[in-house]
């Protein structure tokens, strides 16, 4: 993606530089207790610095991608996700209060864009943008491609289905591969109620794909 497609000034009307009446020394200081670099350039954005989104821009938003395209499985899906979860970013940034690593709140925001895209589409087809190279009929890896395909399709369309924290909890886990107190942090919620939450949501997946089993290859499994 092109980094010029998150730039805010293309997103949003430009913001009034606002600058602290705090010393330039004590900034420094404070921006060194928040020990995330990423909130630091927020910070700088928030006060009238377009650098600094450029540098957030080129360290972000392959990752917003990643899990987008992970969750959504279709690259034009992605972008748009992408796009709109750096826009609230900017939008978040005049107000900016670090609870949190910007990048842990990017990953919530992003999986609940993602997961809203899923409930209001769904899926029901293979993308076929999704399956890389050439699509040649003799070709003897096709088929396993195309079902694997469909079972994260299967997957995305019971995880829409879940409840919105156990559909945000499982597809940290499952489909991002974060421990449990990353994902505790994400969802601000302690370490026993992502358990709970996980182990929930994987038994309603594993009810909703029971009746599929055969249609998604894994009766011989």
């Amino acid at each position: 993606i092109s980094p010029v497609l998150f730039c805010p000034a293309r997103l949003m009307p430009a913001m009034p530089a606002i600058r602290s009446l705090a010393p330039a020394s004590t900034e420094k200081r404070n921006c060194a207790r928040l020990q995330d670099e990423d909130a630091c350039l927020l910070e700088a954005f928030a006060a009238g610095d377009n650098r600094a989104a450029q540098k957030l821009i080129e360290r972000l938003s392959p990752r917003v991608l990643s899990q987008a395209l992970r969750l959504l499985g279709t690259r034009a899906e992605a972008e748009d996700v992408t796009q709109e979860a750096m826009l609230r970013l900017w939008r978040a940034a005049p107000g900016w209060q670090p609870r949190a690593r910007v990048s842990t709140w990017l990953y919530r925001v992003t999986a609940n864009l993602c997961l809203d895209r899923l409930r209001t589409t769904g899926r029901n087809v293979v993308p076929i943008d999704a399956i890389p190279g050439e699509i040649c009929a003799t070709d003897p890896a096709i088929l396993p491609r195309l079902q694997q395909e469909a079972r994260l399709n299967a997957l995305r369309r019971a995880l829409a289905e879940l409840p919105e924290r156990q559909a945000l909890a499982v597809s940290l886990r499952f489909l991002e591969g974060l421990g449990n107190p990353e994902i505790a942090t994400i969802m601000d919620i302690g370490v026993e109620a992502v358990e709970s939450l996980t182990a929930r949501g994987k038994r309603a997946l594993s009810a909703a794909l029971s009746a599929q089993k055969e249609a998604l290859g894994y009766a011989d499994e």
